[in-house]
């Protein structure tokens, strides 16, 4: 009997060690939004929630890494604490100034010019300073379907780019003809060239006809013969 109960003791001395091994997932977090949460969408502005879990130190500053298809000088600084900048960086871009009473959560807004057209979800890896020096890392990147990471970065899920439809191509009209007017020359339409006489043709009708009168003259003159010369 009391083996038995040795040995339940050992199995549940063995589950909570297991339990206490596993790795809880941090409290505080990065959160983000965006006002256009749409890929391939221009002038968005994105907010950053980020937590503190220090009592005794304020946040300083934020340092983010840019998910890909975002440079610097596409971000551009919003709203954010008193007296805080925004400075571009090789890879992101750094908000930072008088550290914030401790506790307090660290609020900021950017506007980025255009989001990737093919993105589904842009991560943004995050540095969060203390006025003590220490460190949060938020950069790991969550895996759908897995357990939260400890340190998850912040990441904003995009809708598919919209679609539209593209314009009907429009072939360029063809040409009509148009009525003559009284004005109009008789050169300009087609049914006037041909209703109306053509100049060669007069022509030659006129060379012959005036053959036709001198062949005429020539042999009425033959008919009559010579002229009788008067006595």
């Amino acid at each position: 009997m009391v083996g038995r109960w040795i040995r339940r003791a050992a199995v549940l001395a063995a589950v909570s060690a297991a339990v206490l091994a596993l790795p809880t997932p941090g409290f505080a977090h990065v959160e983000v939004t965006a006002d256009q949460a749409q890929a391939g969408a221009a002038n968005v502005t994105v907010s950053f929630s980020a937590e503190s879990e220090s009592k005794t130190a304020g946040i300083a500053s934020l340092r983010v890494v840019l998910p890909d298809g975002i440079r610097p000088d596409q971000v551009a600084w919003v709203s954010g604490p008193t007296g805080w900048t925004l400075t571009p960086g090789a890879d992101g871009y750094t908000v930072a100034g008088p550290a914030l009473p401790a506790g307090e959560d660290a609020k900021y807004a950017v506007k980025i010019a255009q989001l990737p057209a093919g993105a589904t979800s842009l991560p943004f890896r995050t540095l969060q300073t203390y006025s003590d020096g220490h460190i949060d890392r938020w950069i790991e990147i969550p895996t759908p379907g897995q357990a939260e990471p400890d340190a998850p970065a912040p990441v904003l899920t995009l809708q598919p780019a919209s679609v539209t439809s593209a314009a009907p191509t429009t072939l360029p009209a063809t040409p009509t003809a148009t009525a003559a007017g009284p004005n109009t020359p008789a050169a300009a339409d087609p049914a006037a060239k041909q209703s109306g006489p053509s100049w060669p043709v007069i022509g030659i009708a006129g060379l012959l006809l005036a053959v036709a009168v001198i062949v005429t003259v020539a042999a009425l003159r033959r008919r009559r013969g010579p002229a009788t010369p008067q006595a």
